[in-house]
């Protein structure tokens, strides 16, 4: 299996689980072995069938136009993928771009980049840092929409940002291992995604300032890795989202090594629940953090321990009892 080209119906709409369910099959392949691929992909191909309805139709239908008349607008199909290494200044502002648009234009915006010859990694990245800007700018969910394990002011589970992050890396991760002409689609339709989450799923993400904000930088200097460190995990566990931020977005300033922020916000991407997002979203930022700049890089772990914090004080089902189990 050579490439993700098999997957024809993933590219025909952009929704969070359509997308992440081919990009973790893919994943698996390794572990369970090639000659399973077509039982993996199976839940892909029922997925995206069960849901050819009409609403889900006309809700993709943006996406189903916008497409074939961008790929015939830049002439992209046949051509091979550029070469041209941008720079940080490059991809923030095209980041910010996705981030701001609506989702025609962030699309547009993606393939104008891929046929003026930039590098496709370059547009990934892009798109999931103006992706991971939902997360870092959200402020919260709101008493309407607050559930028991979600509570008000809360950014996990099917938060916004969670799964506009999730969607963009597994476009991007698709778009990487694709032959050229279904990584242009691959990218085209991401940045479409995560223009369309900003705008669709409610919030006023443009006015709202990212994290860490100010009033926290304010409150933690620079400091020892482990004072760092014990703050943020202090603010994990008084789901004080604005105090971790603030605490591992000190530690990266001080270019400290990552490994010991991943341990950290790995126990608890583990032992809470996450609303069925925790590990997922914690894979999602291990695999941006390895292919983002340094420049960029640390704005997903600033993410996760926000993430993190918000999700403390929901213990994983099963957990205690592996722990019980497994003598740990």
């Amino acid at each position: 299996m050579p490439s993700i080209s098999y997957c024809r119906r993933l590219k025909e709409a952009t929704e969070v689980h359509r997308v992440v369910m081919v990009a973790r099959a893919w994943d698996l392949l390794d572990l369970v072995g090639k000659e399973q691929a077509h039982t993996l992909l199976r839940q892909s191909v029922h997925y995206c069938v069960k849901n050819e309805s009409d609403r889900y139709t006309e809700n993709c239908g943006g996406a189903r136009k916008v497409l074939p008349k961008l790929l015939d607008q830049y002439k992209l199909p046949g051509r091979e993928p550029g070469k041209k290494q941008a720079e940080d200044a490059w991809v923030d502002q095209l980041s910010q771009t996705i981030f701001k648009s609506t989702p025609d234009q962030a699309a547009d915006a993606a393939a104008a980049a891929l046929a003026e010859g930039f590098d496709p990694a370059s547009v990934g990245e892009a798109i999931c840092l103006a992706a991971n800007q939902l997360v870092l700018r959200d402020n919260g969910r709101p008493k309407e929409q607050a559930q028991p394990n979600k509570p008000v002011g809360s950014v996990h589970g099917d938060g916004i940002g969670v799964h506009a992050s999730d969607s963009a890396n597994a476009w991007r991760k698709i778009a990487r291992v694709s032959n050229a002409p279904n990584a242009v689609t691959c990218l085209i339709l991401g940045a479409y995604q995560a223009a369309m989450d900003r705008n669709s799923r409610g919030g006023d993400f443009l006015k709202w300032e990212p994290y860490p904000r100010a009033e926290a930088l304010e409150k933690v200097k620079a400091g020892a890795p482990e004072t760092l460190l014990k703050e943020a995990e202090a603010g994990i566990k008084e789901n004080d989202q604005a105090r971790a931020c603030v605490a591992i977005h000190r530690y990266g300033e001080g270019k400290n090594p990552p490994r010991p922020v991943f341990d950290l916000l790995l126990k608890y991407a583990v032992s809470e629940d996450g609303a069925l997002h925790a590990e997922k979203y914690y894979r999602t930022v291990s695999e941006e953090f390895a292919a983002t700049r340094a420049a960029f890089r640390w704005r997903q772990l600033v993410a996760l321990a926000r993430v993190t914090a918000s999700e403390y004080g929901q213990p994983a089902p099963g957990y205690a009892e592996s722990c019980k189990l497994l003598k740990v």
